[in-house]
C-alpha cells in the first residue's frame, strides 16, 4: 500500500504541472503587444525596416560630433531637397539646419550653438525655387490656422512671425545681411547666399 501511494503522488503532481503548463501556453497574447502592432503606421513600419538595413552596414560610429568641414547650411524643409546629395555633404561634414523657408532668423539659435559650441565658421544660406513661404503673408497663414484649428490655437501661437518673403533672391540677400549684422554671429564667420532650383537640381550663388 505504501509503495502504491508513493507511486500515485508523482503522477498526480505531474498531471497538475502539465495541465498548468498547457493553460499558460494557450493563453492569448498580451494586449499591450497587440495594441502596439495595430497602432504602427505604414511610415513607422517603413522607418523600422529601412533603419535595420542601414544599421547592418553602418560603420561610422566613431565620427566626431564636431563637423569635419566646419560649416553649416541653412535651408528649407521642402521634401524635394536632399542636402547631402545635392550639396555633396558626407556624414560628419557639416550641420544642416532646416525650417520652413530656410529662414536664417529662425535658424539663429542653432547657428549660435553650431558656432560657439561646435566650432563651425562658415554658413551657407540656401533657399529654393517654388518655395511655399514665398509670396504668402502672415495674415494668410494665420487665417488658415484659425480656420483649421480654431481661435485658441491661433492665440497659442501669439502673433508668431511666419517669416515669409516676397522675392526669392532678395530673401536670400536679406538673410545673409541679417547674419552678417547679427552680434550673435562672430565677424570671422563667412556667410554666403544661394538658390537651389528644384526643377533641375542646380544651385547658383546670390550676390550681396
Amino acid at each position: 500500500m505504501k509503495t502504491f501511494l508513493l507511486f500515485l503522488l508523482p503522477l498526480n503532481l505531474l498531471f497538475f504541472l502539465t495541465q498548468g503548463h498547457v493553460r499558460r501556453d494557450s493563453s492569448p497574447p498580451r494586449r499591450e503587444t497587440a495594441t502596439i502592432q495595430q497602432q504602427q503606421t505604414p511610415n513607422e513600419a517603413h522607418l523600422v525596416r529601412s533603419n535595420l538595413k542601414y544599421a547592418r552596414k553602418f560603420h561610422d560610429g566613431e565620427l566626431s560630433h564636431i563637423p569635419a568641414k566646419k560649416y553649416a547650411i541653412v535651408t528649407c524643409m521642402d521634401c524635394r531637397i536632399d542636402p547631402a546629395a545635392a550639396f555633396g555633404i558626407s556624414l560628419g561634414d557639416a550641420h544642416v539646419i532646416r525650417n520652413a523657408g530656410g529662414s536664417a532668423r529662425e535658424a539663429l539659435r542653432s547657428l549660435v550653438v553650431s558656432e560657439q559650441l561646435l566650432q563651425t565658421n562658415e554658413v551657407f544660406v540656401i533657399k529654393h525655387t517654388h518655395c511655399g513661404m514665398m509670396g504668402i503673408t502672415n495674415e494668410k497663414i494665420n487665417d488658415t490656422v484659425e480656420k483649421n484649428l480654431g481661435k485658441e490655437a491661433l492665440a497659442e501661437l501669439n502673433g508668431l512671425d511666419w517669416l515669409p518673403f516676397a522675392d526669392l533672391e532678395q530673401g536670400v540677400k536679406d538673410d545673409v545681411k541679417f547674419l552678417e549684422e547679427s552680434k550673435a554671429v562672430p565677424d570671422g564667420v563667412h556667410v554666403s547666399g544661394w538658390v537651389y532650383d528644384v526643377e533641375d537640381g542646380k544651385v547658383h550663388s546670390v550676390g550681396k
